[in-house]
């Protein structure tokens, strides 16, 4: 893996352009038009600024070890420093952009709206606790069992409600999310929520040894992956079969959007056999923008 590829995963670039990608591909699917560029900059800015301060709020930032990441970090302390501010003074420009252009529309906003502003932010928070270099806390993080879902929530919301809730919000109008939207924030968070528990594989050994009860440590790898990670997927595709034949979509628009089900599947049954970390960085999260990638071309080019 060369430096540049090492700096787009490890620096968490890579979730930047997946949260961008999954926030394109719900407000094409919910048929709204896309939001303004500083939108999608600041989308992309907050998020490699929130896993890169969460990951840098470790202690073993502070050191190198034996995991490739933890390496890149503590050998790359002040590009990674640097790049914080940068993206710090991203998201303070963007975010003052986007005030300025709306803040008379916000204070039009009621009460659901708000809640659905502030609840992912504030769960995320709650997920990593505080966070001065080297001596961060964890809250939601060590509920082994609960970590994927909260993770799965986190991003299910900003890329799947946050872009309509914008759009409205610029217009000047009320936003009640509509049965579309509801359906397609329950299958981003059971998408992603899967890929936690995917990832969660690769941390079983550290897992175990600090006693943090996720699903492969609880159940094993083989049950995890047959009887939960399998399962699950196939019941994610037979239900978004069944919205699509409900809904009358075109059968090219139903095939190019099981590709990321069936990829799960394989990508699930794949890890019984050990894999390197890029593979969870680069395969695992991937399927996150296969996912965008799909359900873009489905709902733009095939009518």
């Amino acid at each position: 893996m060369n430096g540049l590829t090492r700096s787009i995963f490890f620096g968490n670039y890579f979730y930047g352009i997946c949260t961008v990608a999954l926030s394109i591909e719900a407000t094409l699917q919910q048929l709204y038009p896309l939001s303004p560029l500083i939108y999608y900059v600041f989308v992309f800015a907050a998020t490699v600024l929130y896993y890169t301060h969460a990951y840098i709020a470790e202690p073993a930032f502070l050191h190198a070890s034996g995991n490739p990441r933890t390496q890149w970090y503590a050998h790359n302390r002040q590009f990674v420093r640097y790049s914080q501010l940068f993206f710090t003074l991203v998201c303070i420009v963007c975010g003052l952009g986007l005030l300025i252009r709306n803040w008379q529309h916000l204070l039009k906003m009621n009460m659901i709206s708000w809640l659905m502003l502030l609840v992912f932010p504030l769960t995320a928070m709650l997920y990593y606790g505080s966070a001065a270099p080297g001596s961060a806390t964890n809250n939601l993080r060590n509920q082994g069992w609960i970590k994927p879902f909260v993770i799965g929530f986190v991003w299910a919301g900003p890329v799947t409600l946050y872009p309509v809730l914008f759009h409205h919000i610029m217009e000047g109008t009320v936003y009640t999310p509509g049965l579309i939207g509801i359906l397609l924030f329950i299958k981003n968070f059971m998408f992603i929520t899967m890929l936690c528990i995917m990832f969660d594989i690769k941390d079983y050994a550290a897992d175990h040894n600090h006693h943090l009860k996720t699903f492969v440590v609880s159940f094993g790898l083989r049950k995890t992956i047959f009887y939960i990670l399998i399962p699950l997927s196939l019941v994610g595709l037979g239900t978004f079969i069944l919205y699509a034949v409900l809904r009358d979509f075109p059968l090219m628009r139903i095939l190019i959007n099981t590709i990321p089900f069936l990829l799960l599947i394989t990508v699930a049954y794949s890890l019984h056999r050990r894999k390197s970390i890029l593979y969870y960085l680069a395969i695992i999260d991937g399927l996150m923008l296969v996912k965008a990638i799909c359900g873009t071309i489905g709902i733009t080019l095939i009518k």
